[in-house]
């Protein structure tokens, strides 16, 4: 311990290079703190899954998301953050200066830490899913629903979510499907009232999406079993299809001292302040709700402002 002790301590340690990472990491090397960023399993998080990104403002043709990323990676970067590709698997913020433990079993003590792990999509799960994820396949339809205008999608869910996904879908498709594969569903009364009434989107229950048809790494249908009954299928053409089951927040790591909803969002106050003095949470991991580049980037934004605070009020650096 007291070899631990005798390290050098970081102002501020980013975990996640996702928009909300990446923008933290280059408002406090701005602000003179050479942060450390954790690129943990998925360098630039979400949106390198994705292709064309339209709604990021500042891109009059769109950008790539990859590019995208990659380009606040190299941002971040001039401006003096550091950047290593290794995954926190262990924190203890139990005491100050925090601890954070490395897949190469290296100990990080920082004064501040930026949790920006992001969420997880979660997927059914099936054969071509992660090739197809961006050329045909998605998990938001607010980022990639202009892509499908005039042309004939499904979702695949049975919540608010999906609800939500088909309704948004249904202003710019020629024809909505939504597949559940019960005939309850757990979406609010009123949400699922508004989507029955869509004139636009048309209910399939009882089914599952059971495999995806594609050609030239380009999504062109599904088939669909009956719930229950493996021996009732079809097969339908499709454009786009979308999940709409839900997201995983990739908070596990950094229980107990943080708090978590029933989902696994943490929870935040006063925008992106955790229970523990000195550590941030921003982006997709503590935002159920909205789930876009441009509001993570918005919370890295205020996470690293308040790392350099409380640096300054507390550390006096």
């Amino acid at each position: 311990m007291d070899k631990l002790m005798s390290q050098e301590c970081e102002q501020v340690v980013i975990v996640g290079t996702g928009p909300a990472g990446l923008t933290a990491a280059i408002y406090a090397a701005r602000a003179g703190s050479r942060p450390l960023v954790f690129a943990g399993a998925q360098h630039g998080g979400q949106l390198t899954t994705t292709t064309d990104v339209e709604n990021f403002p500042g891109f009059a043709e769109g950008i790539m998301g990859p590019k995208l990323m990659q380009d606040m990676t190299d941002q971040a970067k001039r401006v003096g953050a550091r950047v290593v590709y290794e995954e926190i698997v262990e924190v203890d913020f139990s005491s100050s200066p925090k601890v954070l433990k490395t897949s190469d079993s290296r100990s990080i003590l920082a004064h501040t830490v930026i949790l920006a792990t992001g969420a997880t999509a979660k997927t059914l799960m099936l054969a071509g899913e992660k090739e197809l994820m961006g050329h045909g396949l998605s998990t938001c339809a607010t980022c990639d629903g202009f892509f499908y205008r005039n042309k004939e999608v499904m979702v695949v869910g049975g919540g608010d979510s999906a609800m939500e996904e088909a309704l948004y879908l249904a202003d710019l498709a020629s024809k909505v499907w939504l597949v559940h594969r019960r005939q309850a569903f757990r979406a609010s009364h009123i949400m699922l009232k508004r989507a029955q009434e869509h004139k636009n989107i048309t209910f399939l229950l009882p089914w599952v999406v059971s495999e995806l048809v594609s050609e030239n790494r380009s999504l062109r249908g599904v088939v669909l079993e009956k719930s229950g009954d493996t021996a009732e299928r079809q097969t339908m053409t499709l454009d786009g299809l979308f999940y709409a089951i839900g997201h995983r927040p990739n908070s596990s790591v950094f229980l107990p001292f943080v708090d978590v909803d029933d989902q696994g969002y943490v929870k935040v106050h006063e925008g992106v302040k955790t229970k523990v003095q000195g550590v941030y949470a921003a982006g997709d991991l503590a935002d159920p709700t909205f789930k876009q580049a441009i509001t993570a980037a918005g919370m890295g934004c205020q996470a690293a402002m308040l790392a350099t605070r409380y640096l300054k009020e507390e550390c006096g650096s």
